[in-house]
């Protein structure tokens, strides 16, 4: 059996693992490289492979860096199954839609300056009929629940704790007269997050291959992170200021909806505008509604109590669909909360929202999610005094916050933890999803605590088991 690492092997974006078992191909994940614009552009336009000759995909949860290549993979030749949970079924639909747009949009608007420098032009990677194709090949499976991809592989998918849906992929393998598990832990969530259940914790592997993300620095509990938010939000409206938030239009931007409504329920902040600028977000929040087998029992509770049937519609709560909507937001003056993809500010509305309001120091820009190298949202996050919008600079005057704590992303404590849940069994530990220097850090902790065989993998290596 032979493991291929195609992608997030030592950076965090574009997961693509390709296992070679019993003359079969799987892949696990086939997602979206996100970085500098020029590379991204050639790393997801070309496959290191043959998607021909792919038997089966798995797909562990909807996140873009984890299933936003999979349009180009159908368009370019894969024909079988891609088996991932129903929830994230359907939230991955409408995130590759919205993929497929956004490319038409930005492929348009770079080739008319190409058009003018008598440049070629270029093609977007898929267009949004081509993320369509992609729908017809999910199949769903339900947490737990056996399935055969491809011959001698049993698979399950089991709750990741990360975004509605997520899951880690657990492979148990005859090859060869060889029985062996491997545990793909997919994007690791975290305990106690808002919404949905905890993860859970490698079950034997034999083989471990989990994320190391935020393998540097242990996160602050979400309790804490809670009780910052609403600091922010409170010293923000002391100074009659807006709160403008770039979130991920899935996952983060409902459980920011979620806290937010508890802060007004409680009383520990006054109603306030809370908007949610994001079509896609807006859509993402109708398959949160559709999906309740997914959330914890304290989130079943809120909905069952209380005047308000549902926490994503409640009178302070306005979506904005239409972009004439989203640019009448810019004329307001009143203290508000934002909320608006995308979650680096690298496409979307959350850039007009910025450009209109970052040179007011009465404002808040919060970062509430890891924030990839040369995005605007690194920058923010890395306190620059002066950021490009659309090409213009902005001298950053409104306040700008990070809240770590507010991650879907585990952080170090947990992340050495689900580590050491395999000691004594895992022959082979594989860190992928991290930077090197979190990489690093964690590999350091998990050797003090008695592992060995810790790998952390170079791009396209093949590893043999």
């Amino acid at each position: 059996m032979k493991i291929t690492f195609h992608g997030a092997a030592r950076t965090v974006t574009g997961s693509q693992h390709l296992f070679q078992i019993n003359g079969h191909n799987l892949l696990i994940e086939c997602g979206f490289f996100q970085g500098k614009r020029e590379e991204s552009y050639q790393r997801n336009q070309n496959f290191p492979y043959n998607p021909a000759q792919i038997d089966a995909v798995i797909l562990s949860h909807a996140h873009i860096d984890h299933s936003g290549n999979l349009p180009n993979l159908v368009k370019r030749g894969y024909e079988g199954p891609i088996y991932t949970t129903s929830a994230t079924a359907h939230l991955a639909n409408i995130m590759l839609l919205d993929s497929g747009h956004i490319q038409e949009s930005d492929v348009e608007y770079v080739n008319k300056k190409k058009a003018k420098r008598g440049e070629p032009l270029v093609e977007p990677i898929y267009t949004q009929e081509d993320a369509g194709q992609v729908a017809q090949h999910f199949t769903s499976v339900t947490y737990d629940e056996a399935f055969e991809p491809i011959p001698g592989v049993t698979a399950k998918l089991v709750d990741a704790g990360h975004i509605l849906g997520s899951a880690a992929v657990v492979l148990d393998v005859e090859e060869k007269g060889r029985k062996f598990r491997i545990w793909f832990s997919g994007d690791i969530g975290r305990r106690n997050l808002p919404l949905i259940r905890d993860p859970i914790l490698p079950d034997r592997p034999d083989y471990l291959i989990m994320e190391c993300t935020y393998g540097d620095k242990p996160h602050r509990e979400p309790e804490l992170a809670y009780e910052e938010l609403q600091q922010v939000v409170t010293r923000t409206l002391k100074r009659k200021g807006k709160i403008i938030i770039p979130a991920f239009a899935v996952g983060r931007t409902q459980e920011l909806v979620y806290s937010l409504h508890l802060m007004i329920e409680k009383g520990v902040i006054p109603p306030i505008p809370i908007i949610v600028d994001s079509p896609l977000a807006i859509n993402a929040s109708e398959i949160f509604r559709l999906h309740p087998e997914c959330f914890d029992e304290e989130t079943r509770q809120f909905i069952l109590m209380g005047k308000h049937k549902s926490m994503f519609g409640f009178p302070y709560l306005k979506y904005t669909r239409t972009t004439e909507e989203s640019k009448a937001l810019n004329y307001r003056k009143e203290p508000m909360v934002i909320i608006s993809a995308s979650g680096m500010a690298e496409t979307g509305r959350i850039l007009h929202h910025l450009k209109n309001n970052i040179e007011d120091p009465k404002n808040t820009i919060l970062i509430v999610s890891w924030q990839a190298p040369n995005t605007l949202g690194r920058r923010l996050a890395d306190r620059e005094k002066e950021v490009k919008i659309f090409g213009e600079s902005y001298p950053v005057r409104a306040e700008v916050v990070t809240i770590g704590g507010l991650s879907a992303h585990a952080g170090q404590t947990f992340l050495l933890e689900y580590a050491l849940s395999a000691k004594g069994k895992a022959q082979k530990i594989f860190l992928v999803h991290g930077e090197q220097t979190p990489a690093n850090i964690l590999q350091s902790l998990m050797v003090e605590k008695g592992l060995d065989n810790i790998y952390y993998p170079d791009q396209h290596i093949t590893v043999d088991l």
